[in-house]
């Protein structure tokens, strides 16, 4: 069974330089005007025709040295069929060119599940306004299931923090976001301007439980040689807000939601988390490359200003 792009084209063992030199040779009658023409040096027009002859199993040419190059019956028909592919490549890359410059089509998005709820609705709604010829589409994942989905190809970019970001991936920083303590208004702490490692470490601990990410919060403990009492653990940012609101302890957190309520309604405290921390910068990831393509650098253009506002 053949696929939708299968075919009985033979593999090719020329290139298209082979045919430019061809092209030229033929045109200008010798060796030495065509490298002229092309702005290389002879043998490497003589060369490219020697292979191409050798490829097509045909000779091009009749070499003469007192009357130059005369193309032979079959060089001329070969010349006429090389010109038109040479023609149908330029304009591919004419047609390549302008693909890459439209903002348009497809783009699927990743987004890490703690931020998913509070930014990316919002930045693909305003994203498809502003250009209503793309299509986005979005799923939730955490930082490892990000780098892998990218890999293979099944997102396009995604909007993430610069957590054991991987050197094969091209990361694009947006924001700092520094580190916030998350409280029912009931708890001891509640009513503190600021809070810092040492002020938590007695108090229970609702663990947001993501990969990379609960390294992190517990990584604030451990540099201050202390270990956090978790008393909960959950992989759910709405989860964590209402075990939290109903006061099963304190969580740490960088995204802050536009409202200060827990989703069962209940009132929640976010205060400053200070000291010796390492913030955390939200930025869009892609494979090396992607922002050639206009769509994908409209997109992280879009997220720079959305985003830092």
């Amino acid at each position: 069974m053949t696929g939708p792009f299968e075919s009985s084209i033979m593999p090719i063992r020329f290139t298209l330089r082979q045919l430019e030199y061809f092209v030229a040779a033929g045109e200008c009658g010798s060796i030495a005007a065509a490298s002229q023409k092309m702005n290389v040096s002879p043998p490497s027009i003589s060369t490219a025709i020697s292979q191409l002859e050798s490829e097509l199993g045909l000779p091009l040419f009749v070499r003469n040295r007192a009357q130059g190059l005369k193309m032979t019956e079959a060089g001329r028909t070969l010349a006429a069929q090389a010109l038109k592919v040479l023609t149908e490549a330029t304009e591919m890359t004419r047609l390549a060119g302008s693909v890459s410059s439209t903002v348009q089509g497809p783009l699927r998005l990743g987004c890490l599940v703690s931020f998913a709820q509070i930014v990316l609705s919002g930045l693909r709604r305003s994203f498809e306004e502003q250009f209503p010829a793309v299509q986005t589409s979005q799923i939730e994942m955490t930082q490892t299931e990000i780098f892998a989905a990218l890999r293979r190809g099944e997102i396009d970019m995604a909007v993430t923090y610069d957590l054991n970001l991987p050197p094969d991936l091209e990361f694009h920083a947006i924001k700092e976001l520094p580190p916030y303590v998350l409280l029912a208004p009931e708890h001891p702490l509640a009513d503190s301007e600021s809070l810092t490692i040492h002020d938590l470490a007695p108090h229970p601990m609702v663990l947001l439980d993501l990969p990379i990410s609960s390294e992190y919060f517990q990584s604030f403990f451990s540099r201050e040689g202390l270990r956090p009492v978790i008393s909960e653990r959950t992989r759910d940012m709405a989860v964590m807000r209402s075990l939290v609101a109903n006061g099963y302890g304190f969580s740490i957190v960088n995204s802050r939601p536009l409202n200060d309520t827990s989703p069962d309604g209940k009132p929640l405290r976010f205060i400053p988390l200070v000291g010796e921390l390492r913030y955390i910068v939200m930025g869009v990831l892609g494979v090396p490359g992607a922002t050639s393509s206009s769509t994908h650098a409209a997109f992280v253009d879009h997220c720079r200003k959305r985003l830092v506002d």
